[in-house]
């Protein structure tokens, strides 16, 4: 499988050089040159499947015998070990809930397997690999335990101070080891402009080898389709419905990016929600045409708080930059903080289900999709992208009632935090590159 870059001015790479190279060279998102496809007779035979064979199925796939299947069979399994289960909420909703790996959020799908991805390919060229990352929450924590005690790597992530949730601070930046906490004074697009930067700044390149654990890589976005194809396939053989429209979450844009490769490949999907908060860029294009980011804008659902989406790019190029196309297999709602609240609030009182704000974003969106008459006979699937305990003070505020914190997240909080402060001049973050190897 060869990949190549959406701004079209570098070399095609194989799916090693691009998982390590994260940012192609001209500043580019790695894309397959051909999407892989399922027949229909492929994908009879995965009903009923394993979420873990699912995975290897498409692994194999986007793979393309880089790694021996038998050891891209162990590092499924050792990355999904636990369950990801479809609550049915009534008739046709359902959420897929995507947390409950270790650190209680969907990033742990993606950085789970990136970790063991770049491991082995770092092993393979003996050769130390610093990974960049840029998070306005769950990536971090995900990223720093996928890559905790992972030979050949070392993790630097850099998150806006003030701008996550106490518990995501506290799991970024306690992992300690390899993995290094930088605290920008600024707010997610800095802390992304900057890795970004880094990624095309050949002096820092001449003396590092950099890759990056964000959505931007594409060996993030090829485990995050797994489980959009595994819930179309489970969603069939134990209830009989069939092409479901996802609501999404969306902040980054690489989970939404994740649902479409997954549709393409040829997957049951019948259509996609992407739901965001107030930083709405993505949803004002579908409407228009015109791509105008904002600044970002703080909301409660603050995994999503980007203004300026880097995966746009790949949604872009997917759709041949037809806004008209795009919009026939993705509606763009925006959902403001206020029904945030009040869907946490209605969805608990209606199914006593506890969401989080970025959940309660995706399930808004899905009823007001819903109420204005389209979707309605469809199946929804929501996507739940973090425990509720990580915005406990959110969740308990609104529904008057305490939160049960898991074990994990509770010990957390009495470790010492251990961050970098720096300003959001790119000049700061390579003088911190820089000392590593000193």
């Amino acid at each position: 499988m060869i990949y190549f870059s959406t701004n079209k001015a570098s070399v095609p790479v194989s799916i090693k050089h691009a998982t390590l190279q994260g940012l192609a060279p001209d500043g580019g998102l790695y894309i397959p040159s051909e999407m892989p496809h399922f027949s229909e007779a492929e994908i009879k035979l995965l009903e009923g499947a394993s979420f873990s064979n699912v995975a290897f199925a498409i692994a194999k796939k986007f793979i393309g015998g880089e790694i021996p299947p038998d050891h891209l069979s162990d590092i499924i399994d050792s990355c999904f070990d636990f369950e990801t289960p479809l609550v049915r909420l009534d008739e046709k909703t359902f959420v897929e809930e995507l947390f409950c790996g270790p650190t209680l959020a969907f990033k742990d799908y993606g950085a789970r397997f990136l970790a063991r991805l770049t491991g082995y390919f770092a092993e393979e060229d003996n050769k130390m690999i610093t990974v960049l990352v840029a998070t306005s929450g769950d990536t971090g924590s995900a990223v720093a335990f996928g890559f905790q005690g992972i030979a050949n790597t070392r993790v630097v992530l850099l998150y806006p101070s003030g701008k996550v949730s106490r518990l995501q601070e506290q799991q970024l930046t306690t992992a300690g080891g390899n993995v290094h906490a930088l605290e920008v004074k600024g707010d997610f697009d800095d802390c992304q402009r900057m890795v970004k930067q880094a990624f095309v700044d050949p002096e820092l390149n001449a003396g590092l080898t950099l890759t990056s654990a964000n959505s931007i890589n594409i060996s993030r976005l090829i485990p995050q389709s797994f489980y959009y194809a595994w819930a179309s396939l489970y969603l069939k053989d134990q209830f009989g419905l069939s092409n479901p429209v996802f609501s999404v979450p969306s902040g980054n844009y690489g989970n939404l990016t994740a649902g479409v490769m997954a549709k393409m490949t040829g997957f049951p999907i019948g259509h996609f929600i992407a739901a965001s908060n107030a930083n709405d860029s993505v949803t004002r294009y579908l409407d228009d045409g015109r791509y105008d980011p904002h600044p970002t804008i703080t909301t409660h659902s603050t995994a999503m708080d980007v203004g300026n989406p880097s995966n746009f790019a790949r949604l872009r190029y997917f759709y041949g930059n037809d806004h008209i196309a795009m919009g026939r297999e993705i509606t763009g709602i925006s959902v403001s903080d206020e029904e945030t609240i009040s869907t946490i609030r209605s969805v608990f009182d209606r199914f006593g289900y506890i969401m989080d704000p970025h959940t309660a974003v995706g399930f808004r969106a899905l009823e007001r999709s819903r109420a204005a008459g389209s979707y309605h006979d469809m199946p929804g699937i929501v996507l739940s992208t973090a425990h509720p305990a990580k915005f406990i003070d959110i969740i308990e505020d609104t529904l008057k009632k305490d939160v049960v914190i898991p074990e994990r997240l509770l010990s957390l909080l009495e470790k010492e935090k251990e961050a970098t402060l720096i300003s959001s001049d790119y000049r700061d973050l390579a003088s911190y590159l820089n000392s590593l190897d000193q």
